[in-house]
């Protein structure tokens, strides 16, 4: 053959293909990982398509109990028997995030505009290999070649992340003992083609926590325990999020609640410029992301007496009353419970005047906290016991206000008891009085003699203490002379 025909044929070969590969049929297939996984491998789901490019592929779905780590793509070309083959395909990475059974629910995803179903599966997640029994970057021929196929080094791509870290708060300014959400977070695009995964994630939160706590706060921490990736939209792009620290404060006093810029140092792959069955294909790096400084301003709260004082929150007033018609000297007991949105463990008890016919013991006091959807909410409950002393109509209004201040309407407010008592009986006064101990004086009246003397007489008496005052004087004169 001349040198002529060769390069017509060289540059003729590439266009044969192409028209061999595109004579056949495209075949769209979504390829599932094994239904077993280590702690520390990864499942897999591919898009598939033979005789063909992949140009769009959407729907990748969430597995719970896993977390995606990135996307990879391939394409192969094959010739067997003159018969040209082609194969496009995308993987989507899962990292298991605790062991146990999952299940992947069926799914349908769009490739290249075609819809395909998958039945999904069910996947075990086992405990770690050793790193000796599984390692991505091991030349699979090595042990059966004795050594690798070539000595030329694998150069690597560093593919640009679409991703970053941020600090989101849900208010950007609040009142003295409002509550304000924040939120550290991952963001991952779907478009994203370099590899990340996370890496000594509970050491590094434990330091961002205390990096993002103002000291200047009362904290409610959510304690995220799993990571569970969430879609969201931003400018119109989508994004999975995975949500590792999230708290609510409640700023003591004016100043400002700052936090700062922290760090998240995650794990990032570079991929190799030809990928080969005789060396690793990725190269594990680091890669550090940054959140950006972050202010929420603090106002005072408007003027009032109780301002130094007062909660602040969104509260209702749930009451409840054992008896409403009652003797005197009858016990009875009101449950004062304030429930709503703000920092419940810092509510205190209202303060209940004394003395007005009914004696009010120090409260049980009872609690519930929970956090949910960026919120902080529950109900802190003071349950007295009373007892009337004078028989009437009481309005527990009279003794039971609570005075807080609503930052949604930017005003105070106060809880007052609607409950009215009805106190039968007679008076307890005089019978306290009478069965009161007067002391020991009192008490033995009853075993003195009561028959009256004249207080005439005693006059000897008399005659012996003035002499003795009178000898006591002289002894007193003479021991200071002699000094």
């Amino acid at each position: 053959m001349s040198r002529t025909h060769l390069q017509t044929v060289l540059f003729l070969f590439p266009l044969i293909l192409f028209l061999a590969g595109y004579a056949q049929a495209q075949e769209v297939s979504i390829k599932l990982g094994p239904d077993k996984v280590a702690l520390n491998e990864a499942f897999t789901i591919t898009a598939e398509v033979s005789n063909g490019r992949i140009r769009d592929v959407q729907g990748f779905p969430d597995i719970p109990g896993f977390a995606k780590a990135g996307q990879s793509s391939s394409t192969s070309t094959n010739i067997i028997n003159g018969r040209v083959s082609s194969t496009s395909s995308i993987t989507q990475q899962y990292v298991p995030q605790k062991q146990g059974s999952f299940t992947l629910s069926p799914f349908t995803m769009t490739v290249n505009g075609e819809e395909v179903r998958s039945q999904g599966k069910n996947i075990t997640v086992g405990p770690e290999k050793e790193r000796q029994a599984y390692d991505p970057f091991r030349d699979p021929f090595e042990d059966f070649f004795g050594n690798r196929r070539s000595n030329e080094p694998q150069e690597f791509i560093d593919l640009k992340e679409d991703a970053f870290l941020a600090v989101t708060t849900d208010k950007n300014e609040v009142y003295v003992g409002e509550g304000v959400n924040v939120s550290l977070a991952f963001y991952i695009s779907e478009d994203n083609r370099a590899p990340l995964n996370f890496t000594e994630l509970s050491e590094q939160i434990t330091k961002i926590q205390k990096k993002l706590s103002p000291s200047n706060a009362w904290e409610e921490n959510f304690k995220i325990e799993e990571l569970t990736p969430e879609l969201v939209i931003i400018d119109n792009k989508k994004y999975s999020k995975y949500k590792l620290y999230q708290a609510s404060f409640f700023p003591f006093n004016e100043e400002d609640l700052v936090f700062p810029s922290v760090p998240l140092k995650m794990i990032k792959y570079k991929v190799a410029k030809q990928r080969s069955f005789f060396g690793r294909n990725r190269k594990e790096e680091y890669k550090t992301f940054h959140t950006k400084r972050k202010i929420v301003e603090v106002k005072p709260l408007p003027p009032h007496p109780l301002k130094e004082t007062v909660a602040v929150g969104e509260y209702k007033l749930k009451e409840a009353l054992s008896n409403g018609r009652v003797e005197t000297g009858e016990s009875f007991s009101y449950e004062f419970r304030i429930v709503g949105k703000g920092n419940i463990q810092s509510l205190n008890e209202p303060e209940v005047p004394a003395g007005r016919n009914i004696e009010f013991y120090p409260p049980d006091v009872a609690q519930t906290v929970r956090r949910n959807n960026a919120m902080v909410y529950g109900s802190k409950g003071f349950n007295y016991y009373g007892i009337p002393e004078e028989p009437g109509s009481y309005n527990l209004g009279d003794y039971f206000n609570w005075v807080y201040f609503d930052p949604s309407r930017g005003q105070y407010d106060t809880l007052t008891s609607s409950k009215v008592i009805e106190v039968t009986g007679e008076s307890l006064s005089d019978r306290y009085i009478s069965s009161s101990d007067m002391g020991s004086f009192y008490n033995r009246i009853s075993l003195e003699n009561n028959t009256l003397q004249a207080k005439g007489g005693g006059g000897l008496f008399r005659l012996l203490a003035n002499v003795l005052i009178l000898a006591s004087l002289v002894l007193s004169a003479v021991f200071i002379f002699k000094k």
